[in-house]
């Protein structure tokens, strides 16, 4: 997998997990106002709740993007692996020679 793939997917994951935080506290505040019943108050907070409504729907969006996305690239590896499996044997000796190399240097 290309680095910037990596990097593409690294960024929409932590992307999404800022959104999550944002909607929840965004939902925090609106039930720690939930009690004013004020005009102005009461016309933000309907605003609010159809602009996280929304959000959460893109935010569902976007996560079944990713899943797909992460679907596919593991089907690529899948195949790439079944199709040359002595090279993706050799890579994968050769990772795990360097990771035993480091840990034993500790």
């Amino acid at each position: 997998m290309p680095k910037t793939s990596q990097d593409t997917l690294a960024g929409k994951e932590k992307l999404i997990a800022d959104l999550q935080r944002v909607i929840a506290d965004a939902e925090e505040l609106m039930q720690a106002t939930a009690h004013q019943t004020e005009g102005k108050v009461v016309e933000l907070r309907e605003r609010i709740n159809d602009n996280l409504r929304q959000a959460r729907h893109k935010l569902a969006d976007a996560e079944d993007a990713i899943k797909e996305k992460t679907r596919e690239m593991a089907r690529a590896t899948d195949d790439y692996v079944h199709e040359h499996p002595w090279p993706s044997i050799g890579a994968a000796a050769g990772v795990g020679l360097v990771i035993g190399l480091l840990i034993g240097r500790r």
